[in-house]
């Protein structure tokens, strides 16, 4: 597979893992991303994904004709700095999210990525997305030797 895009998804890289954030139009996924940004995190994609395979995993792109835009509710559009990353969790914002979940897998193009139902609206969304990512995200792929 090269150059599918996933739409309504907004993505970021946390030490280079990619947490990709779905839901409908206006669940959070962009405010969970800048809140992830103010913390370290880099930008991947706001409401829109370029997804290719390399060596059996995913890997999360800008589409080029938005590269670095985020929206920021009731303030505009602003650029960032954004690369590309493996993914290696899901959060979905629409699912109900349960207060001790279970790992979950969601199929992308054929390959299974952990996902978890996540919840914007309890407290401190950025500090658990990043404990997901420590509990239920895919290590880093092993580098090339």
């Amino acid at each position: 597979m090269s150059g599918t895009l996933l739409a309504n998804a907004t993505c970021v890289a946390m030490e280079g893992r990619g947490l990709l954030i779905e839901g409908p139009p206006g669940s959070g996924k962009s405010s969970l991303a800048l809140a992830l940004i103010d913390r370290g995190a880099v930008l991947l994609g706001d409401d829109g994904m370029v997804l290719e395979t390399r060596e059996g995993r995913l890997w999360a792109a800008p589409p080029p004709h938005i590269a670095g835009k985020l929206e920021i509710r009731g303030v505009g559009i602003v650029t960032l700095p954004t690369s590309s990353a493996p993914l290696c969790l899901a959060l979905d914002l629409a699912a109900k999210a349960a207060r001790l979940p279970e790992s979950a897998t969601r199929t992308i193009a054929g390959i299974s990525l952990p996902s978890l139902a996540f919840a914007v609206t309890a407290p401190d969304p950025a500090l658990r997305a990043e404990w997901a990512m420590r509990l239920h995200g895919l290590p880093l792929p092993a580098p090339d030797r």
